[in-house]
């Protein structure tokens, strides 16, 4: 049957079959009514870097803990490698990596003993070839040096850089990171960005969920969005991007002066930082704005739209802010 004769539910039903996470009105509410995630339909395509993002409390956590079949669903279904979760749990999980909430390390043993232990209770996982893996795993997250210390002596983001070794011990179709760049400082999280565009080349998808959107922007292919627990919107980044008007800047001397014409010529949300003045571009022709400008005596050495970010996209979308503090 080609495509065009295919009805909607076969269409849906082929397109999960290519996706590597599907979830249909994936639902989670807690003891006392708190709903976590509300009516989850997400769609993972393989191969892709797919950003889970949303502030903190947003129901990313929780989402993955469902797909991972950590906790049950309150209602709804979620396919992941095509099987239900978490009825298909043994089946599924030897083929996927997971860094969630951090690492579960024993702090008395080395990180390579961690390592060969975690290794051990691999049951597919041959004994004979596991000082290799290991060897392998640290040396990828860039610490082999670090191997014969206590991971209670590690740092934070050392312990996060051990966590995803861990989970890189064997090849895995999916890799579930949450948040797998906290405490790292900023040659770490350029190092693990690296790592995972890395693994995506060889074939592996990654969901990464994480509340900082620059990260997102720079690793990812995909994306959603999450707020208070629901789907605002997913698509490739790019998409999601080019969905937001960009922002109107204006370089100057005369700052102030700026400010007072673009407010004049109907630019909203002005905002002066030294010599640069910003806003939303209004529907006029910007040709004339900037002709008033110069009508006004400013002198106007840059005048321009920049490309919107993810972030401008995320303000778009909700009313809000981001909470990239945590």
């Amino acid at each position: 049957m080609d495509e065009v004769s295919a009805t909607q539910p076969e269409r849906a039903a082929r397109g999960a079959e290519d996706c590597v996470i599907h979830t249909r009105a994936l639902t989670k509410r807690y003891r006392g009514g708190q709903l976590a995630v509300d009516g989850l339909d997400l769609t993972v395509p393989a191969g892709s870097v797919f950003g889970f993002l949303g502030p903190n409390g947003s129901g990313k956590t929780t989402t993955i803990r469902m797909l991972m079949g950590l906790i049950e669903p309150t209602s709804g279904t979620a396919r992941v490698l095509g099987h239900p979760m978490p009825r298909s749990s043994r089946a599924v999980l030897p083929h996927v990596g997971a860094l969630i909430e951090g690492p579960a390390l024993y702090g008395f043993l080395t990180g390579r003993d961690n390592l060969l232990r975690y290794d051990a209770a691999d049951p597919t996982a041959d004994p004979r070839t596991r000082g290799a893996r290991v060897a392998a795993a640290l040396d990828r997250v860039g610490l082999t040096a670090a191997a014969g210390k206590k991971a209670r002596a590690y740092s934070l983001g050392m312990k996060q850089r051990l966590g995803l070794a861990a989970a890189l011990l064997q090849p895995r179709r999916l890799l579930v990171l949450d948040e797998p760049t906290n405490g790292l400082d900023p040659q770490g999280m350029r190092e693990i960005r690296s790592l995972v565009r890395e693994l995506a080349s060889d074939g592996t998808t990654v969901f990464l969920s994480s509340h900082l959107l620059d990260e997102i922007e720079q690793v990812c292919t995909h994306a959603a969005v999450m707020a208070r627990g629901r789907l605002v919107t997913q698509g490739s980044v790019a998409e999601l991007a080019a969905g937001a008007r960009g922002r109107l800047v204006v370089t100057t001397p005369d700052a102030a002066e700026a400010a007072r014409v673009l407010k004049e010529q109907a630019v909203a949300d002005v905002v002066v930082t030294d010599d640069r003045v910003t806003g939303e571009p209004p529907e006029r022709d910007l040709a004339e704005v900037n002709a008033a400008l110069v009508r006004a005596g400013v002198r106007v050495r840059g005048f321009g739209v920049e490309r919107a970010s993810l972030e401008d996209a995320f303000v778009a979308l909700t009313g809000e802010g981001f909470d990239v503090a945590g």
